[in-house]
């Protein structure tokens, strides 16, 4: 019996765990302020809240980066806390939006667009699905959680 297939499945598990915990870069639109964050997998969530709807003019497509997250050019970020339990980030020159970061936790979710690679991503989650409008939909067979099932989940 070859052991051929048991060591292609353990680098291909090394190789996802190690992709998982890739460092990845970015910055807004007009330079000033720069990201640097571990991102805790290759997963995109989607919100479609209506604050994050009101706040991008669609739904937040984000990345999960836990506390991990650097900004260079910080005196340029300014936040708005947009509830008794999360902060939004954006940049003062540009308004590139920045981070959602639950203030408790100082977990950030990133936008996705604002990293610069964005070869591997896979979208895999969406949330407040129930206040998501008719007038789009994505095509990727997803997990979907309404509003209160997001509110059961953290609470």
């Amino acid at each position: 019996m070859s052991s051929l297939p048991y060591r292609q499945s353990v680098i291909y598990i090394e190789e996802e765990i190690m992709a998982s915990r890739t460092e990845h870069r970015g910055s807004c639109l007009c330079g000033a302020v720069s990201v640097k964050a571990a991102t805790k997998n290759n997963n995109i969530g989607v919100c479609h809240c209506a604050m994050c709807r009101k706040w991008g003019g669609g739904p937040l497509l984000a990345v999960e980066c836990g506390t991990e997250v650097e900004f260079t050019g910080v005196e340029q970020i300014t936040t708005f806390n947009s509830s008794e339990w999360a902060e939004r980030g954006f940049c003062q020159h540009c308004g590139t939006h920045l981070f959602y970061r639950l203030k408790k936790e100082g977990h950030y979710a990133i936008p996705a667009g604002l990293f610069d690679n964005a070869d591997h991503w896979k979208l895999t989650e969406q949330i407040f699905i129930d206040q998501k409008p008719a007038f789009y939909s994505f095509a990727e067979e997803t997990k979907m959680l309404t509003g209160q099932q997001v509110f059961d989940q953290y609470s």
